[in-house]
C-alpha cells in the first residue's frame, strides 16, 4: 500500500509539471486558448490524450502493485516489471506521456506543443539509453537482458 501512495505522489508531481504546467505555460506564452468548438480534430486530440493517460495510469499502478516501487528514478520498482503494459513495450509510461502531449498538441492545434513533445521524447530516449537501461542491466542482470531481447524499447511487441 505504501508503494502505491509513493507512486501516486511522485506521478502527480511528474504529471503536474511535465504534462500540465509546462504545456500550460507554452500555450499561455503563445496566446492559445481552448478551442471555441469541439470538432473532429479536437475529438481526435482528446482520444489520443485519453489513450495516453490510461496508459500512464496503468503503468503507475503496475509499478506500485507488481514492482513494489514507483516511476521515480530515485524510488524504482524492487522487482523487474514485465507484466501489464510492460509485456508489450519496455517504456510504455514514456510513450503514454508522449501521447498525452501529442493529443494536447492536436486538440489545441499547437505546433509549439508538438515540438515540446518531440523534445520530451528525445530527452526521454537519451535518458533511457544512457541511464535507465544500464541501471536495469546492473540491478536485474540476465533477467533484464532476456526481457530486452524479447520486448522492444519503443515499438510494441504484440505477443501473448
Amino acid at each position: 500500500m505504501l508503494a502505491l501512495v509513493r507512486a501516486l505522489t511522485y506521478a502527480t508531481v511528474f504529471i503536474g509539471l511535465l504534462l500540465v504546467f509546462v504545456p500550460g505555460q507554452i500555450l499561455e506564452a503563445r496566446g492559445i486558448a481552448r478551442p471555441p468548438r469541439i470538432g473532429a480534430v479536437e475529438l481526435i486530440g482528446l482520444a489520443v490524450l485519453a489513450l495516453g493517460a490510461v496508459l500512464v495510469v496503468s503503468c503507475i499502478l503496475t509499478f506500485a502493485l507488481i514492482g513494489k516501487g514507483t516511476p521515480a528514478p530515485f524510488d524504482p520498482p524492487r522487482q523487474l516489471v514485465v507484466r501489464g503494459p510492460y509485456k508489450w513495450v519496455r517504456n510504455p509510461m514514456y510513450l503514454g506521456a508522449g501521447l498525452v502531449l501529442l493529443g494536447a498538441a492536436v486538440y489545441y492545434r499547437s505546433l509549439a506543443l508538438a515540438l515540446y513533445d518531440a523534445v520530451f521524447l528525445l530527452l526521454t530516449h537519451l535518458f533511457v539509453t544512457f541511464y535507465e537501461e544500464p541501471h536495469l542491466r546492473r540491478v536485474f542482470g540476465q533477467r533484464y537482458e532476456d526481457y530486452r531481447q524479447t520486448v522492444h524499447r519503443w515499438i510494441p511487441t504484440w505477443r501473448s
